[in-house]
């Protein structure tokens, strides 16, 4: 078992949480139930993963959770993609985030691949 409190992956995605949290503020009020909804999930879905992960038994259990981040994590990226193309975000504010959720993917990937089976 890892402490998932302790890992940099962990930490950077609660960073990316707070900062996604903060932007999706300033959408539409019809999107409260839409894209505001989804990234949100998505965005806390990786560090809820990764802690869970790191409640496992085995790196195997392990590993499956940190796939599941990774995933939730790609679909923030799309749901930036779509607030960018649909005005809701600047060019400015989309390349910060999708730099911080590019970092993100990477971490996880290196602390996938740390895990033994």
């Amino acid at each position: 078992m890892h402490n998932f409190r302790q890992l940099k992956v962990w930490q950077k995605s609660r960073l990316l949480v707070k900062e996604i949290y903060i932007v999706t503020k300033g959408f539409p009020k019809e999107e409260l139930f839409g894209l505001t909804s989804q990234i949100r999930r998505a965005v806390v879905s990786i560090p809820s993963n990764i802690a869970e992960g790191c409640g496992r038994n085995t790196n195997k259990d392990t590993k499956r959770f940190v796939d599941i981040a990774q995933g939730s994590s790609f679909e923030v990226e799309t749901q930036l993609i779509l607030a960018f193309d649909l005005g809701y975000i600047s060019e400015e504010k989309y390349n910060l985030l999708w730099k911080a959720t590019d970092e993100v993917q990477r971490m996880i990937r290196g602390f996938g691949n740390s895990l033994k089976e």
